[in-house]
């Protein structure tokens, strides 16, 4: 096995546990790794297919009661904003919109997290979900990540961890595969990623279980503590990444 093999196998570890554990956030983690030694347009490549091979196989090993009405806002939302996610991309500036999307989540988040008492925000109704969605979306779009703000909305919500998470996992779900069949459609998958993405959905596998084995018994407060950790290193992982960049 080669170094980068090495690198890429234990960085889809590491992720597909996170993934398990909290529903979503196995990009970021396994970006963490890759990025020290794997090309960064194979990385985003199987930063999708773990992604999504997670999500399945969490859905699947750990059903929470889902009502449909919940999710198709997020869903409706994210069908509109993904399309736009893409036609902007060629024209926008990554790091400054990892800038902006950072400083908001590691100044915002922190907050929610030692502020228990902050009210829960019950306005919007649908609407707002699907504009959640929508952002969702547009993000994946733009980037892959389809599952931060409508990770920090359903946290605002207040929404009891199953059905939080269950939403965020079949969100990320429909995202995830239209976002990897327009890579496979589009020839963004070479032929050598193709003999790569069997080792990252083993390595994945027994961590995902794990982690969701792992879910089941955290309470309300460990669960909203987690979310809200994971989100302020994504913040923090998305200004080490762009500051640099922009200074340059």
């Amino acid at each position: 096995m080669t170094p980068e093999l090495a690198l890429l196998v234990v960085g889809a570890a590491v992720a597909g546990f996170v993934q398990g554990l909290s529903g979503f956030a196995f990009g970021m983690v396994a970006m963490s790794f890759w990025v020290w030694g794997i090309e960064p347009r194979v990385a985003a490549v199987m930063a999708v297919f773990g992604s999504l091979t997670g999500q399945i196989v969490a859905v699947v090993s750990n059903r929470r009661g889902l009502r449909l009405s919940s999710l198709a806002p997020f869903l409706v939302g994210g069908a509109v904003g993904i399309p736009f996610g893409i036609a902007v991309l060629p024209h926008l500036n990554p790091d400054l919109f990892k800038l902006v999307l950072g400083c908001v989540l590691v100044l915002w988040c922190p907050v929610m997290l030692f502020s228990s008492r902050l009210p829960k925000v019950t306005g919007g109704g649908r609407r707002a979900d699907g504009v959640a969605g929508a952002a969702g979306g547009f993000m994946g779009g733009i980037g892959g990540f389809t599952g931060v703000v409508p990770t920090l909305w359903c946290t605002l919500r207040g929404l009891a961890k199953d059905e939080q998470r269950a939403i965020i996992q079949n969100f990320n779900l429909a995202a995830l595969a239209c976002t990897m069949l327009g890579y496979v459609l589009t020839g963004t998958v070479t032929r050598d990623m193709w003999a790569l993405l069997p080792w990252v959905a083993a390595a994945l596998l027994v961590p995902v279980l794990l982690g969701a084995r792992v879910y089941v018994g955290l309470s309300e407060a460990a669960f909203r503590q987690l979310v809200l950790t994971l989100l302020s290193l994504s913040g923090v992982a998305m200004l080490v990444s762009a500051v640099p960049r922009l200074l340059s």
